[in-house]
């Protein structure tokens, strides 16, 4: 093992900056090291579809192909054909929300065998790796150089808390207390025998994990605010900006998809919010870390 700190970092401005900045933590108290890194597209590849989509998808598929009326439903046969308009016509919420609902009444034991056994067979679509290999080497170091540090590590995320939850400690080394993501409602009941049980519902607790929203749900699931963020879209704005505000004085990197060779080229933007200025424009204008995939990062994926 490298004992070189980030060795699939290039030398540069970016690696020098955050390098630079875990150097100087003397004055800051090991309870305050705090870092929260988004998900999608900054510890893992966003695209072509997310990964917990393909998760939703693949559960689709499954029910349909034992009941063919489902895939009847409107926002079924949307997503099943891959029709981004008519989705759009329907509405994401709407089609989330039906996704949602494959797993109405499950347990968190049955939701998580699900997603394991999804997850042991999955290939991305167009890479053709496992699971391991759509994860982002740099960062898993990064993570690693973070808790040399002694920092306490979270996963901030869009997605869902329970499904990235099943994959923080497998993929990343973080405990699942420290995933805050959008929360699905769950109902107590009583099995046959008169033992208690939770099961999943239809519902979502509060909004969208994205925004605003991340550190507000940050502050009420966890409570300890960072010194440093790292994401890479519109949806991560505001935790970023809170990292970088920090009473220490906090650092915000912000990962750009650049490198159309190696993974994919384009501008990362929120899901669930608008935005009126690019994110890029955004980290230029705050003098936050731009990391840039291409000139930074020696290596793109871990070995999958």
């Amino acid at each position: 093992m490298s004992t070189t700190p980030l060795p699939s970092w290039r030398p540069g401005a970016a690696r020098d900056a955050i390098l630079g900045f875990l150097d100087d933590l003397d004055h800051v108290p090991v309870e305050e090291r705090v870092a929260y890194v988004d998900n999608d597209g900054t510890m893992w590849c966003e695209k072509p579809t997310y990964v917990q989509l393909d998760f939703f998808v693949d559960a689709l598929r499954t029910r349909v192909a034992d009941d063919p009326r489902l895939g009847e439903r409107p926002e079924f046969a949307a997503v099943l054909a891959g029709d981004m308009a008519a989705i759009g016509e329907i509405g994401l919420a709407q089609v989330a929300g039906a996704l949602t609902a494959l797993f109405d009444g499950h347990t968190p034991d049955e939701f998580a065998t699900a997603v394991d056994s999804f997850l042991d067979r999955y290939r991305h679509p167009t890479l053709g790796t496992a699971l391991a290999g759509v994860i982002y080497q740099p960062m898993l170091e990064l993570l690693d150089e973070l808790r040399a540090r002694d920092f306490t590590v979270g996963i901030v995320t869009g997605g869902g808390t329970e499904f990235v939850r099943q994959v923080s400690t497998r993929c990343y080394g973080v405990e699942p207390g420290m995933v805050v993501g959008t929360l699905i409602g769950y109902a107590f009941a009583r099995d046959d025998d008169g033992r208690p049980v939770v099961r999943r519902t239809t519902s979502q607790l509060g909004s969208a994990n994205e925004g605003g929203a991340k550190v507000e749900h940050i502050q009420s699931q966890i409570g300890r605010p960072p010194i440093l963020a790292v994401g890479n879209s519109g949806g991560d704005r505001e935790m970023l900006e809170w990292a970088q505000a920090s009473r220490h004085g906090g650092l915000a990197v912000l990962v750009d998809h650049d490198d159309a060779e190696r993974e994919f080229a384009y501008r990362s933007m929120a899901v669930s919010i608008a935005e009126d200025e690019s994110i890029t424009a955004v980290a230029e204008r705050l003098g936050w870390v731009v990391v840039s995939m291409k000139d930074d990062w020696d290596t793109v994926f871990a070995p999958g």
